[in-house]
């Protein structure tokens, strides 16, 4: 699927993953190939991106994650969309 991470200041990752994982208002949910299309607000917490191949530029804003394919983005609020395998995450 294809992701983006957006900022007020910056496109922070735009690219394939495999699974995203993010802090939704009612608990962290994940979202994968083919997901019903969703739009969700998002706490404060952390987006996990799997199976993701950063740049460069992109690499400076995200930390790894637990497992080797695996990195995170802590966030304060947001908002995520899925609609015909595309992931658009709206972050502050």
């Amino acid at each position: 699927m294809h992701l983006e991470i957006v900022s007020p200041e910056a496109t922070l990752y735009s690219g394939e993953a495999t699974s995203v994982t993010v802090p939704g208002t009612d608990g962290a949910f994940q979202l994968l190939d083919n997901h019903a299309a969703i739009v969700s607000l998002l706490d404060e917490g952390v987006v996990k991106v799997k199976g993701a191949k950063l740049s460069d530029k992109s690499r400076k804003y995200f930390s790894a994650g637990k497992e080797a394919d695996e990195i995170t983005l802590a966030i304060k609020s947001g908002t995520v969309e899925m609609k015909d395998n595309k992931v658009i995450v709206l972050a502050d």
